[in-house]
């Protein structure tokens, strides 16, 4: 999940009877970084599909069926961020705010360039699991423990991704 967008923040909330109210510095924070998590994870999704659909070669297989498997969870992640906006009474930001995410992450011209592409998912990852960081840190501080929560199990989900994609990285370097 890239965290190269930029959204704008909500300052005013509805509560659970649709009133509107006030929402405090680290709130607005909270819903920025949701947002930003929320646009990520769905350049991410565009961005694993494409490249599990034309890498190829004897090598891609397994990276392919991995990219296969992680698109999944990460439109499940975009998911759980929305309705998570929507419990806070902020609106998941639409396909109008949406920006493409990092050249790095898009597909190569030589579709058997494997390597490329696990570099690509690595350094999305990374991004991620910053923004995932930056989330559970700003959650604590809005005193947001659902938010939070929700922040520490995405977390630990782009992490896993991250350690199987440094294991394909390692074959790449091996070889």
């Amino acid at each position: 999940m890239s965290q190269e967008f930029e959204t704008e923040t909500t300052t005013r909330a509805e509560t659970a009877g649709g009133d509107e109210r006030e929402t405090t510095a680290a709130e607005t924070e909270v819903i920025s970084l949701l947002q930003r998590a929320y646009l990520g994870e769905l350049s991410t999704v565009v961005d694993y599909q494409t490249n599990a659909v034309v890498l190829d070669g004897l090598l891609a297989q397994e990276v392919v069926e991995s990219l296969q498997a992680d698109v999944t969870e990460e439109l499940e992640h975009a998911r759980l961020i929305a309705e998570r906006l929507s419990e806070l009474g902020a609106r998941p930001p639409s396909s109008a705010e949406f920006t493409a995410g990092p050249e790095s992450l898009r597909p190569p011209e030589d579709s058997t360039d494997v390597a490329s592409v696990v570099r690509g998912v690595l350094d999305d990852e990374e991004a991620a699991i910053e923004t995932y960081r930056d989330l559970v840190a700003a959650a604590r501080d809005a005193d947001d423990p659902v938010t939070e929560d929700l922040a520490v199990r995405l977390l630990g989900e782009e992490e896993s991704h991250r350690e199987e994609f440094s294991g394909f990285a390692r074959e790449f370097d091996e070889s």
